[in-house]
């Protein structure tokens, strides 16, 4: 529904989104502390100098630290803690708890947000390895509060906790926006059904268990109603028992909301704007997906943990073999509870967090004992913990996620007429290479033009975003196909046959075509303000039609539901829809004013009626 929705990692509708640019500066100041010399090089050289941007050799570095790129991003507090050779070398609080208060420190806590699916995972686990639960079970013979409802989609098949564990059962709901202070908290088993006070749709199967990867934050509060009925004991006490208090994570707790006595030292939240989220932070029913309040030194135990249990010298929770099930890569480059990335030789193991107004990263690798937790108390708090993770990989020789150097060779223009073609990474999505002049330009799906850059035979490097293409070619020296390389990640695309890549091209000039037609004549397309209020209705109803939009609209609105429907409910009813132009895309715009705010929306049409991409910017409030 809205072109500028995060989705989760992974998904083809953020490769190669472009990086908005913003300032950095100096680290705010702290409590001198006694560190090693060389403890205190790193600490300074990782927060004076995070990378603005791709660096080309050659051409200007950019260099920027961290207090301004806080200031530029409205985060008031950052947390870090950096894992080296298997110890926590050090860990240091910036910025403060919230505007006015008192300074961040290494004991600050912060809501984790997705974070709390990795460490729940390890509950769940465990209960596996006490044979208290099974794997590869129905959940079903297991769940006594609630049963995953009949549905024909699963054509049969049973969910298992693998599934759950590893996004594959085929639930809905991706995620949850949480319940402002004074709200009414719903059950677990409310949340389950979608029933009132509930502000998320009901959990149900989409698609056949097994069939896809699919992240879904409600396959997790299934996994919470699984252990419920098996544990027989609150969530946050089997947390304790079974992962917190084990491992030694002393500063944690899964208790919503955070008690009192461990709010004194607690981070305030905080908007993309600066404001203060309206009565602090919100409360997180669904513990096992959102609900953990902790420190970045804490997750770092959690992290060195599973690099000892790997290694068979730290089996407090897990077994070596359990926690090898645990971090090996499935489908969607997923684990049991963990995102895997990097290299098949060194991969690292990890998970973001996002509540509302806390944003975290965590990563760490699973054969050496290196790794990093930040945690922030701002929404937009992402991209800075992306720079400081950059900026940690550079400082210590990681393989992956550090800035890395690139140098532009010459190549000649007959060899880079080799590459130019349709390679697809998914049906509708593709990526278009063309030459203009002597240089090739890469378009993803929906997505605009982006120049690339050769540095050696076959592989191209962006300047507006750190990623790589590496073409592969046959025996014969016929390009086959292309990986992109990004974030860790490797997502191959085949190239397509001349034929079947000039009709989607053709395609493509045809819409670009309809686009400038449209945009010269200033008309809106027949049925866009109609399509737009059914829509806006839809998911402000947490229902919208999804017969009425393309394929990859529907998917990734399916996708952000939960959180997209939180978002209009605070704006109210429509009040007014008024035309107000087309844009260069084809797209019109239209300012939609509801009873709490104002904004601007932008829908494109496609031919067959249906709606193709629409996004929206706010104006005003709520």
């Amino acid at each position: 529904m809205v072109a500028k929705w995060k989705i989760c990692a992974g998904s083809a509708a953020v490769l190669l989104a472009l990086q908005m640019a913003a300032a950095q500066t100096k680290p705010a100041s702290g409590p001198v502390k006694a560190l090693p010399t060389e403890v205190q090089r790193h600490i300074d050289k990782v927060t004076s100098c995070l990378a603005a941007g791709v660096q080309v050799k050659g051409e200007a570095a950019g260099c920027k630290t961290l207090a301004a790129q806080m200031a530029a991003l409205h985060v008031p507090g950052v947390s870090i803690a950096v894992i080296h050779n298997g110890v926590i070398e050090w860990a240091e609080g910036f910025g403060v708890t919230q505007v006015g208060g008192a300074p961040v420190d290494a004991d600050t806590l912060f809501q984790a947000g997705s974070i709390s699916k990795p460490v729940s995972a390890m509950a769940a686990l465990r209960e596996v390895q006490d044979k208290k639960l099974t794997l590869d079970a129905d959940v079903n013979t297991e769940l006594m509060s609630w049963k995953v409802p009949a549905s024909a989609v699963a054509n049969g098949k049973p969910v298992t906790l693998r599934e759950l564990l590893t996004h594959t059962a085929g639930f809905t709901v991706h995620g949850f926006p949480g319940y402002a202070a004074g709200d009414p908290v719903p059950t677990l088993v409310q949340v389950l059904n979608g029933e009132k006070p509930a502000n998320t749709p009901a959990i149900r199967l989409e698609s056949e268990p097994g069939s896809k990867f699919n992240y879904s934050g409600g396959g997790y509060v299934v996994m919470e109603q699984v252990l419920l009925d098996t544990a027989k004991e609150p969530f946050p006490k089997l947390m304790h028992d079974t992962v917190l208090a084990p491992i030694g994570m002393t500063h944690s707790t899964y208790e919503q909301p955070l008690p009192a006595a461990m709010r004194a030292n607690a981070a305030a939240p905080y908007s993309a704007n600066g404001t203060a989220i309206k009565g602090g932070a919100h409360t997180y029913p669904e513990m096992t997906a959102a609900g953990l309040w902790t420190t970045p030194t804490d997750l770092a135990r959690y992290c060195m943990e599973v690099q000892l249990s790997l290694q068979g010298k730290a089996n407090h929770v897990l077994s070596q073999e359990m926690t090898r099930q645990m971090v090996a890569r499935g489908m969607g480059d997923w684990g049991l509870g963990v995102q895997i990335g990097g290299s098949t030789t060194d991969p690292y193991f990890g998970h973001g967090g996002v509540n509302e107004g806390f944003e975290s990263e965590m990563i760490a690798y699973q054969h050496h004992g290196d790794g990093a937790v930040i945690m922030t108390n701002a929404q937009g708090g992402t991209r800075l913990a992306e720079q400081i993770m950059a900026s940690i990989a550079t400082e210590y020789g990681w393989p992956d996620f550090k800035t890395v150097a690139h140098e532009e060779v010459k190549v000649a223009p007959d060899v880079l007429a080799a590459y130019p073609g349709v390679y697809q990474l998914q049906p509708g999505v593709t990526m278009t290479i063309t030459m203009d002049g002597d240089q090739l330009q890469s378009q993803l799906t929906g997505q605009p033009k982006v120049a690339i850059y050769p540095e050696a035979d076959g592989r191209f490097f962006l300047k507006v975003v750190e990623a790589e293409l590496v073409f592969e070619k046959d025996a014969a020296g016929k390009v086959t196909g292309v990986v992109l390389h990004q974030n860790g990640q490797q997502m191959p695309l085949k190239r397509l046959d001349d034929a079947e890549g000039k009709r989607l091209m053709d395609a493509a000039a045809a819409k670009d075509a309809l686009a400038a037609k449209r945009f010269a004549e200033q008309t809106p397309a027949p049925g866009s303000e109609a399509a737009l209020r059914r829509d806006i209705a839809g998911v402000q109803a947490g229902k919208p039609n999804y017969d009425e939009m393309s394929a990859g609209l529907a998917d990734a609105t399916r996708q952000q539901l939960t959180a997209i429907t939180a978002l209009f409910a605070k704006f109210g009813a429509v009040q007014s829809v008024t035309f107000g132009g087309v844009a260069r895309n084809g797209a019109d715009i239209y300012t939609v004013e509801f009873e709490h705010g104002k904004t601007e929306w932008r829908i494109t049409m496609a031919a067959d009626g249906k709606i193709d991409g629409v996004n929206f910017r706010q104006v005003q409030g709520p």
